[in-house]
């Protein structure tokens, strides 16, 4: 939890403890602290009692009610509770900013669902198989990982023949529609310096969307490929990345991935990666949709 406030108090002492009321947003809730328990555990008890309600991903103030002012103050540094008191958590409304630069050393892409039993179903499927392999391929020459799951597959069939999955981290089975699945925890945290994934595949308003939600509460930076994501309707489509893009998450296309993760002409890779970008985007209601 980022905040912004006093810095830690010292370490409470002896002498029972200390009635506090804690307030956040529209919630007030009596509890106590250890006499002399100073900006540490005044933070430890707020997150005990609404760490549920808490984003983490916010930057917050912790104040403190002064009478003599009949309103709250910045909690003052060293501040140490020593008589009964009201403390409230305060969110700042600045948003932390997302830059989202990607590095393949920090970097991984996430293909979702794409199977064969949604040929038939999803709009454009035959131009997000296109893109998704030319992701795939870059991800290879890029030393990139790749996790891969499947969407029940013993009824919706396996990932499609045109996406070549040699080298995949993980191909997966799963029933739960976000990919965040115990097995891709684990993946993850076996690769170091984790920051962003790539995320591309089918349903964009059902896996696409739970799987992004789910990895940016787990404090992953996230690029949603509009050009290699499809749904049955477009109208789902839209509205699931206009969503998805109020929230932080980066809505961006293949070309712009492929070549910010090379970054530079100079790049040993650059013209295996221009090679793979050389055609033209598919000219379909697909983009023309976002």
């Amino acid at each position: 939890l980022k905040m912004a406030a006093a810095e830690p108090g010292a370490a409470p002492g002896g002498g029972g403890s200390v009635p506090v009321l804690f307030c956040f947003s529209v919630f007030a809730r009596p509890s106590s602290v250890p006499h002399g328990a100073g900006y540490e555990l005044l933070i430890q008890k707020f997150l005990s009692l609404y760490g549920d309600q808490i984003d983490m991903h916010r930057k917050f103030v912790v104040q403190l009610f002064a009478e003599e002012w009949s309103q709250y103050i910045d909690l003052p540094k060293g501040f140490l509770v020593n008589e009964r008191c009201k403390v409230r958590l305060v969110p700042l409304q600045i948003q932390i900013t997302t830059l989202g630069n990607l590095t393949p050393s920090s970097t991984v892409f996430f293909c979702c669902d794409m199977q064969e039993r949604f040929r038939p179903a999803i709009k454009y499927f035959g131009d997000i198989i296109s893109v998704g392999q030319r992701l795939l391929q870059g991800a290879r020459l890029l030393g990139i990982p790749v996790i891969v799951t499947e969407q029940y597959p013993k009824g919706l069939g396996s990932t499609v023949q045109e996406i070549d999955l040699t080298g995949a981290k993980l191909v997966l089975p799963k029933t739960k529609f976000s990919m965040v699945l115990p097995e891709v925890e684990a993946a993850l945290a076996e690769i170091p310096g984790v920051r962003s994934i790539v995320l591309f595949g089918v349903e964009t308003h059902v896996c696409i969307q739970q799987t992004a939600l789910e990895l940016i509460g787990r404090g992953l930076e996230v690029h949603i490929v509009a050009d290699a994501t499809s749904s049955r309707s477009m109208m789902d489509r839209m509205f699931a990345l206009e969503r998805l893009a109020r929230t932080g998450i980066i809505v961006t296309t293949s070309e712009a991935i492929l070549l910010q993760l090379v970054a530079d002409k100079e790049h040993p890779k650059f013209k295996e990666i221009q090679n793979l970008i050389k055609a033209s985007a598919p000219e379909s209601g697909l983009l023309s949709k976002v």
